[in-house]
């Protein structure tokens, strides 16, 4: 029965309208035969003609309103309603002419044909309309004049000046329908840019790096993105809108809220909100208020308070990677400049050296050449940055297995340090990794280095371990039974320029990291208890897991290198 499904969306309100004037159609037509029926019961002269007109259109009428086909058919083609109207003309027009003289008058039904013209048609169909009703009204003004064998003008000034009041209900009519027509295209586009603007905000909010929260003045959390539901403690995928609840935890956020709608003013400040079982977490929260532009709009129901929220712990970290990086900037050109001076003091000393022969001297002159290569290394340690960095973005991956690489730079290493033994723990087998292999090597000799420095001088005491088997992660641990690391240290372990001894530059596990990440591989410390011959033993573990790799082994890595 309904045909607006049939329909475009855009003439939905189209069909809705012209399924009215369908609907009153019929009651016309009902009411029409409902008439001439109940005249015929009462006596009164009705012909078979009119009844059967009447019967006829009744029925045009149902078929035309419940025939979805043909109702989306003659909505859509102009010149079927168009001549559904001329049918409604004829049709009143023929009742009239088959009625009996001094009978009822069927010539007031002719503005509903008007009101149809000027509704959903142009101008000119309007007033075409109205032309041909004023025409049917003086041809049936002649035609009962003549019927009745009188002159008399009455009925054409009548016809008349109903066809004038016809042609005025025509005009606004169709004003009026283009003046909702402009409106409904104005809110059909206002519609479609509110919801391009809902979906590009949704959108923002979702990849925003911020936590985003709009309250209103209840406390009522009306939008929240994935980033703001973590920071407060609930699931990406909680449930919005939602009422924080009288806990001493969301203190913070509801009074920073109420503080805006009360002054009426952006606030910004620094809170700790408290999760159950978790270390307290401090927020930098910023607001502002929403402000309608419609004055009807401005109730305190309206106004909604919009909170970004970012994690302290997060900002601090780029800010000191940012003060990092142009630290590093700083002191690579610095140490570009002191290497050149820097060698010439050594080489002087040497030269001066050769000359010295009293024991004062000579010691003075060594302490010269100590503190010289120290700051040679120093300084290389700091020009290294720059160098892994270049390399890492220009250096690739290669694919071997992991024992066969590690046993090579553990024998290397353990060539350069005889005094030292290093005890392999091999469960890798043929498991391949994806790495640069001088980049492995730097990163294992690195580690190796830390570890013979703080590790006891036991047997045991320095040992590797690779794991890779039985669908765990491929990894290489260099484990030492040294002491354990305070928590301040482990804090800024892997920052650049960080050291708990004052003769080291606090650049090999920052390099380190930098290379493990370069080939998707991760680098951390943990503490771990072996049990060995002496018993159980707890020591410093530097971990490096690999990411998963499904390339064949390469026959060689990249030449662009890392001297170490």
């Amino acid at each position: 029965m309904n045909s607006a499904p049939h329909l475009p969306p855009s003439n939905q309100h189209a069909a809705r309208l012209w399924r009215g004037f369908l609907s009153a159609r019929v009651l016309v037509a009902v009411v029409l035969l409902g008439l001439h029926l109940a005249g015929l019961a009462l006596g009164q002269p009705i012909t078979v003609a009119v009844l059967a007109t009447s019967g006829a259109y009744l029925a045009a009428a149902v078929a035309l309103r419940w025939l979805p086909r043909q109702t989306e058919r003659l909505q859509r083609s102009g010149w079927h309603w168009r001549a559904s109207i001329g049918i409604d003309l004829l049709a009143f027009t023929g009742l009239q002419l088959l009625q009996p003289q001094d009978s009822m008058s069927y010539t007031p039904l002719y503005g509903f044909s008007v009101l149809m013209a000027g509704v959903l048609g142009s101008r000119m169909v309007a007033f075409g309309t109205a032309a041909a009703a004023t025409l049917a009204m003086l041809l049936l003004a002649w035609w009962g004049g003549l019927r009745a064998g009188s002159d008399a003008t009455g009925p054409y000034l009548g016809a008349a000046l109903t066809g004038t009041a016809y042609f005025i209900v025509a005009w606004l009519a169709h004003e009026l329908a283009t003046r909702l027509l402009r409106e409904q295209q104005h809110a059909e586009q206002s519609r479609i840019a509110a919801h391009t603007q809902e979906a590009i905000s949704h959108m923002v909010m979702e990849h925003v790096s911020d936590g985003v929260l709009v309250l209103d003045r209840r406390g009522q959390v009306r939008l929240a993105n994935p980033v703001a539901q973590t920071l407060i403690g609930r699931g990406p995928e909680a449930t919005v809108p939602f009422a924080f609840t009288p806990d001493a935890r969301w203190q913070p956020l509801l009074q920073l809220a109420h503080q805006t709608f009360s002054e009426a003013q952006a606030q910004a400040a620094d809170v700790t909100i408290l999760h159950e079982g978790q270390s307290p977490m401090g927020l930098r929260v910023r607001t502002w208020l929403t402000t309608p532009s419609h004055r009807a709009l401005r109730d305190e129901h309206e106004l909604l308070c919009v909170m970004f929220l970012q994690d302290l712990r997060e900002m601090e970290a780029r800010l000191r990677m940012e003060k990092m990086a142009a630290m590093g900037r700083m002191s690579a050109a610095v140490a570009h400049e002191i290497r050149n001076p820097l060698a010439a003091i050594a080489q002087a000393n040497q030269l001066l050296s050769e000359e010295l022969h009293e024991p004062t001297q000579r010691r003075l002159s060594e302490m010269v050449r100590q503190n010289a290569e120290r700051l040679a290394h120093i300084t290389e340690d700091v020009l290294d940055i720059a160098r892994v960095q270049h390399q890492m973005s220009h250096a690739g991956s290669s694919v071997f297995a992991l024992d066969d690489a590690v046993g090579r730079i553990a024998g290397d290493w353990q060539t350069a340090h005889p005094e030292r033994t290093i005890k392999l723990n091999f469960f890798a087998r043929q498991t391949q990794v994806a790495f640069d292999m001088e980049h492995l090597r730097r990163v294992l000799v690195n580690l190796l280095d830390n570890a013979r420095r703080y590790a006891s001088h036991e047997a045991d005491a320095l040992q590797i371990h690779t794991q890779g088997t039985m669908g765990r992660p491929a990894l290489v641990q260099i484990w030492s039974d040294g002491a354990p690391l305070d928590k301040s240290v482990q804090q800024h372990l892997f920052e650049p320029f960080f050291s708990s001894e004052s003769r080291s530059s606090g650049l090999g596990l920052y390099i380190c990291r930098e290379l493990c990440q370069r080939h998707g591989a991760t680098l951390h410390y943990s503490r771990r208890a072996l049990d060995l011959p002496r018993g159980r033993v707890e020591g410093n573990a530097f971990t490096v897991t690999f990411r998963p790799s499904s390339r064949p082994p390469d026959a060689a890595s990249l030449l662009d290198t890392i001297v170490v």
